[in-house]
């Protein structure tokens, strides 16, 4: 793997606090606001981001992935995370850290190496947690930064986005 251990945990919980940041501009009044009838609502994009890396984390780590398994899994969280308000949304974020150190501290890197067929592709457990859940963060931070723009938070920028503070560059 071409990040350790430690540097991929120091990444997402990066991304966890990039994530808080934008979630703390979220405006209660305006959590309904959606681009386009098919598309998410930031609550439910908020509600998405407090499960995907649980899920995603936990059948990566797992000794042998069920897609099974994951559909299950991911059907009985996304269930409870659309009766989550956004108080919730920000408690379950803020315990993401705490899950990667309890699933990602006790592995080897040989256990990082070993190679996991998952969604008709096999790599490595580092890979998929890089492409499934740090690679996810990112995008869905883009996301929700660009949902807060057009719902009203025009003071928002670059700062918040990858630096995840307020300011001016």
């Amino acid at each position: 793997m071409v990040l350790t251990k430690d540097e991929l945990l120091s990444l997402l919980r990066n991304e966890v606090r990039l994530l808080e940041h934008l979630v703390s501009k979220a405006d209660p009044a305006k959590l309904d606001y959606r681009p386009g009838p098919k598309q998410r609502s930031t609550l439910e994009l908020l509600q998405y981001l407090a499960i995907m890396p649980r899920i995603h984390f936990r059948h990566v780590m797992a000794s042998a992935f069920d897609i099974d398994a994951f559909g299950r899994d991911w059907n009985e969280a996304e269930a409870s995370a659309k009766t989550m308000k956004l108080d919730q949304v920000k408690e379950a974020i803020g315990r993401q850290p705490a899950m990667f150190e309890e699933l990602l501290g006790p592995c080897s890197g040989e256990y990082l190496r070993e190679e996991v067929a998952m969604f008709g592709g096999k790599t490595s457990r580092g890979e998929w947690l890089v492409s499934l859940v740090l690679v996810h963060y990112a995008a869905y931070r883009m996301q929700l930064f660009l949902y807060l723009k057009a719902s009203g938070r025009e003071e928002l920028n670059t700062m918040n986005l990858w630096v995840g503070r307020d300011g001016a560059l």
